[in-house]
């Protein structure tokens, strides 16, 4: 499907990647990982054409379309969602224009039995029949479809996408790249600003897609349900897994140990070799023995272990000063904009050391709440801060509220004061900002630098309350994991709003849904919640289609005697019995049946690696041969895929 060859990047004097070489099969999910910086984006941008690559060549079928979502895009902001989001019918488009120029033209033709008239009947079925190839008879119906599964609402069909904000403009392009069913889908960062709902429907989507796609994510949770492949960039070289992220680290990990230990063992004999060449080398008769074995040392191919970046983020909020038994207490608060409602009649009661979760559809108030906690937003009703209660407070665009003309370090020291000050250096130094790193302007920062900046701020006061909005926003897989831990330490109270399913694992013990009529609380993490969620909604929707299973009643009916009472029962507990040797004789089908599909697994993915050294050996003139293992390669993966979600959904059941 895609082939990379050689491909090599070089900025100045700094090489990004070297000699990269990948390929990736139909239908293939691949998971696109490494640190802020490695070049992921980069890739994805070479790929897609946005950018030559320094050297090498990317190779695609003839006729195959690339989708590709940046971080960063522009729009028409004077068409609608509706429009916008119908471009991706433009082909479609394009040939109903031409029908219409053709079926106009046949009114106007009295010419019956000329060629040119048979050839416009002729374009007229076959431009008709390349259009419900398309689907375009269902047009409007699959925009509403993907627009709505993307949290959009149905009057919002007919508003300027002037109205909306970067993030659902981002949604209105990743609706357009769905729609055009590209052969390859190329995605930076998609569930950035999704809520949670509509990331778990755009997992559900892409599951069932036929494009390929190559994906960067610092969602561990969107990856490892979604990809079956993992590709990491490092300085050094890319790695390569057939698994999704979370093995592929376990993996990289246990490889490291084993190339760790091989190093040692082979290091523990080149010094005793070198030990007998000493021993050995001024005496005569053993002189020939001692350059023996001195030729088999230079012979000897050196092992070396795969160098691993152990810089780290490593911090401790400061220990939190006492507070009041009630952090914050809010009773009937109400919101609107411009007569628009927000949320109505909230009540909240937050205890001190408490930790809970904020969720909630994009546009539910999240952030609104978390400002009217602050005091920046007026309100109605009542709010009541704590005794003693001292608020950290971290804003989605805190990063951007950074002063840019100051330096890394000028940011913290215009804002310490007293003996931390004696400290920045040590703390910047943990945040990743080493040496020369601490006198880089503000301005010429990542992303992910403002972030974790904005975040180190928070380490110089020590605040008993901390609210943070969308907290993992531009930080990488291994930093979110970082703050995650110092979280789970901190002695304070916690309030953090973010749609990161694995951050938000087991740093909570409370869920407030925030919606326009209130908060909903949720007893438990975040998979307490979505578990919660998803059996109201199966519940919702059986009693909307009459389907649900009414919960047998025993009623007390005196008119029967104790005899027929006693035989229900024989009847029940025979019924009972058979049910339950049922279940046992199928979780046993089961079992083997799970058992097998492993051993089907290994074998499809050792023969899929096969496949893989033989297309790499291929040359890229071989065209025949390349497309011959290209069919062969997806009718594996496809064999592969199969047994991998039969696996998981038997995997799930056993559980």
């Amino acid at each position: 499907m895609l082939s990379i060859s050689n491909i090599s990047v070089h900025f100045g004097q700094r090489t990004l990647f070297e000699n990269l070489d990948l390929f990736i099969g139909l239908r293939e999910r691949v998971g696109l990982v490494g640190r802020n910086g490695a070049g992921k984006s980069t890739l994805l941008k070479i790929i897609a054409g946005v950018n030559p690559p320094t050297t090498g060549t990317v190779t695609m079928p003839k006729g195959s379309k690339v989708g590709y979502l940046p971080q960063e895009m522009e729009h028409n902001e004077n068409a609608t969602i509706l429009e916008e989001a119908s471009s991706a019918f433009v082909e479609v488009q394009g040939m109903e224009s031409r029908l219409e120029q053709i079926t106009k033209e046949l009114g106007e033709r009295t010419d019956y039995e000329s060629i040119e008239y048979g050839r416009l009947i002729e374009e007229l079925t076959t431009t008709n029949e390349r259009i419900d190839l398309l689907g375009g008879a269902s047009q409007e119906e699959q925009v509403q479809r993907i627009l709505q599964g993307l949290g959009f609402m149905p009057e919002d069909m007919a508003r300027k996408m002037s109205e909306f904000s970067g993030g659902w403009k981002m949604r209105v392009e990743l609706a357009k790249l769905l729609l055009a069913s590209p052969e390859l889908l190329l995605l930076d960062e998609p569930t950035n600003h999704l809520d949670l709902e509509s990331i778990e429907w755009l997992e559900g989507f892409l599951m069932q897609s036929a494009s390929s796609i190559l994906l960067i994510s610092h969602d561990r949770t969107f990856l490892d349900n979604l990809t079956t492949r993992t590709i990491e960039i490092t300085p050094i070289k890319l790695f390569d897994f057939k698994s999704s992220f979370t093995k592929y680290q376990v993996w990289r990990e246990e490889d490291r140990l084993r190339q760790e230990q091989a190093y040692k063992n082979q290091q523990k004999y080149i010094e005793d070799t070198e030990v007998l060449i000493n021993k050995f080398r001024a005496k005569k008769n053993k002189a020939a023995f001692a350059q023996s074995l001195i030729k088999k040392l230079d012979k000897l191919e050196r092992l070396e272990v795969d160098a691993m970046d152990k810089a780290d983020i490593r911090f401790r909020f400061p220990s939190a000063p006492r507070s009041g038994k009630v952090s914050i207490e809010a009773a009937s608060l109400t919101k609107s904009y411009d007569d628009k409602p927000v949320f109505e009649g909230l009540d909240f009661l937050l205890a001190r050391q408490q930790k809970v979760a904020m969720v909630g559809k994009n546009g539910a108030g999240k952030t609104t709440l978390t400002r009217i906690f602050m005091g920046l937003e007026k309100h109605l009703g009542d709010l009541t801060i704590g005794h003693n209660v001292d608020i950290g407070y971290y804003a989605q665009n805190q990063a951007e509220e950074l002063d840019g003309n100051l330096t890394v370090f000028e940011t913290l020291d215009d804002v310490a004061v007293g003996e931390i000050r004696k400290k920045l250096r040590s703390i910047l130094g943990a945040f990743l900002f080493s040496g020369e790193d601490a006198d880089k302007k503000v301005k010429v920062l990542s992303g992910g630098e403002k972030a974790r900046l904005a975040l180190c701020k928070l380490l110089l006061h020590p605040y008993n309350l901390l609210i943070l909005d969308e907290p993992t926003n531009h930080l990488d897989i291994r930093a979110k994991g970082v703050l995650k831990e110092a979280l789970q330490a901190f002695d304070g109270t916690l309030i953090v709003v973010s749609h990161d399913r694995d951050f938000l694992n087991s740093l909570t013990e409370l869920v407030y849904e925030v919606t326009p009529t209130g908060l909903k609380q949720y007893i438990g993490d975040i998979k307490q919640f979505l578990h919660e969620k998803h059996a109201n909604s199966i519940r919702a929707y059986e009693a909307e289609k009459g389907t649900s299973i009414p919960t047998p009643k025993i009623k007390n009916d005196p008119r029967k005697d104790q005899k027929s009472i006693q035989e229900e029962a024989k009847t029940s507990n025979k019924e009972s019995y058979k049910a339950r040797k049922e279940r046992e004789r199928q979780e046993r089908k089961d079992q083997n049946r799970f058992q097998k599909l492993e051993v089907l697994i290994a074998e499809k993915e050792t023969e899929l690696k096969e496949m893989n050294a033989e297309i790499a050996a291929t040359g890229t003139d071989d065209r025949a041969k390349m497309t011959e293992l290209s069919y062969k390669y997806e009718t594996v993966q496809n064999e592969l895929s199969s047994a991998m979600e039969e696996w998981t959904q038997l995997g799930e059941k056993l559980i």
